[in-house]
């Protein structure tokens, strides 16, 4: 960190840390449908880390990473009440940001991948509040610095080949006013599938939990936190997921984020600021004919058996790579088809009396946080790469974190591309989250949510 450093620090900070690894009953989230797929055994254990900054006026933003699938507004709502009960932060300056490890369970309805278990969602709100309480209450005078750098190599757009994606990983150090490394955040913008297909029964934080113990190893008496980005459409490359070189991505990471931090530049310490609205998100709704007819298939082949061309009806993007859908069932592609064929009974049942009245816009938070020159945009989508890297174009400002799934779970956002060519993430995901589609126009709506609630604490 440059030599600013040095000079008296004017912010205080705090770090904690809660185990919210999940009994071996409650169902770990994805991978597909209705396979009941609860924990073993743990390979590591999931966890919610919370920070506090709070500025020269006691104004304070928080920070809280949870390693969960996803996490709707409820739960967010849950832990803003629980800290502002305790501690002096404002609900609308706290972000509840989840990892999206598929590893762990989930904290929002996703139809048939994960079923909720409401006393361990309780207990995960629970760890959560607590750790930014006690973040809150450890408080201690900080220097705080950032960097950046672009970090290629490990990772690829899943929806086009040489498709957009944002490389930027951004790092938040905050040392003690002796110097000493108190909290490092790490944001980056990537699935985390380097472990996911090895063991589908581990409770896992994926690649980030490798890069968080590997960050923590190399700076000792530091707490780390990974932050979500925009990483609808990109995944870990083929080589290194569930592959002998799966534990290269995390180390990678590891390198990239401490190199990063040595480096960063030092805050001038003065003031935090936050802001949150409410946006509208146009979607469009489902005609009549496109539920029936997946209901009618579904129907028929749970009645006959039939697998014939199961891969050409609705199946057709029921994941993101169907073809390998059958591995998870055994092999069987009997167990396959008639797990996805009841899913999609259950979601025509569901939707066919809400059809005509349901809204065709969805209602959702954005957040935008700052720390003097440095900015969070946080939303509650799988943000598609495209439309993070044009917010990121069209915000002035250098040092902008970008977090998805966050304080909320609208599931995947795509651009107007994958709208189009009707994919997995534009036509599945609504159907498992239980919304309407969005339309090619909602990518920009978020775009510009975002950059307006950025704009109100823009000094």
């Amino acid at each position: 960190m440059n030599s600013s450093s040095s000079k008296t620090p004017f912010l205080q900070a705090g770090v904690a840390r809660r185990v919210i690894t999940p009994p071996f009953h409650v169902e770990l989230a994805g991978l597909g449908y209705y396979l009941n797929r609860t924990p073993t055994h743990v390979r590591d254990d999931l966890t919610a880390t919370g920070l506090v900054i709070s500025d020269p006026r006691g104004k304070s933003v928080a920070l809280v990473a949870v390693d969960l699938m996803y996490a709707d507004a409820t739960f967010a709502r849950s832990i803003r009440e629980a800290v502002a009960a305790e501690a002096d932060i404002a609900p609308e300056a706290i972000c509840v940001n989840c990892s999206h490890t598929h590893n762990g369970p989930t904290a929002a309805f996703v139809r048939g991948v994960g079923e909720l278990d409401a006393d361990y969602v309780r207990f995960a709100a629970k760890m959560a509040a607590e750790a930014l309480v006690e973040a809150w209450r450890k408080r201690q005078p900080v220097t705080v610095a950032v960097g950046a750098a672009a970090v290629s190599g490990y990772t690829f757009n899943r929806t086009r080949e040489n498709g957009p994606m944002d490389t930027r990983m951004a790092v938040l150090r905050v040392d003690t006013a002796a110097g000493r490394p108190l909290a490092i955040a790490v944001n980056y913008h990537s699935h985390l599938t380097a472990h996911q297909n090895f063991d589908l029964h581990a409770v896992s934080r994926d690649w980030s939990g490798e890069m968080i113990d590997q960050i923590e190893a190399g700076l000792p008496g530091i707490m780390a936190m990974y932050l979500q980005g925009t990483c609808g459409d990109v995944m870990t490359l083929p080589e290194f997921s569930s592959t002998p070189r799966r534990f290269e991505p995390a180390s990678a990471f590891a390198k990239a984020a401490l190199e990063i931090w040595r480096d960063a530049r030092a805050l001038p310490g003065k003031e935090v600021d936050f802001a949150i609205r409410r946006i509208a998100l146009p979607t469009r709704r489902w005609t009549r004919d496109e539920v029936t007819i997946v209901r009618d298939e579904a129907v028929h082949r749970l009645k006959a058996g039939d697998t014939e061309g199961w891969l050409n009806g609705f199946a057709r993007v029921i994941v993101g790579y169907p073809g390998r859908l059958p591995s998870r069932y055994g092999g069987s592609v009997e167990k396959t088809v008639a797990a996805v064929s009841r899913f999609g009974v259950e979601w025509a049942d569901a939707m066919l009396p809400i059809l005509d009245t349901r809204p065709e816009t969805i209602e959702t938070e954005v957040q935008a946080l700052r720390l003097d020159d440095v900015w969070f945009a946080a939303n509650s989508t799988e943000l598609f790469s495209s439309l993070g890297l044009e917010a990121r174009h069209r915000w002035p400002h250098k040092d902008l974190f970008m977090l998805g799934y966050s304080n909320g779970s609208l599931g995947y956002l795509p651009d107007a591309y994958d709208v189009e060519r009707q994919s997995y993430a534009a036509n599945q995901s609504p159907k498992f989250t239980g919304q309407f589609p969005f339309t090619a126009q909602s990518g920009d709506a978020m775009v510009q949510g975002l950059l307006d609630v950025l704009k109100e604490i823009d000094c």
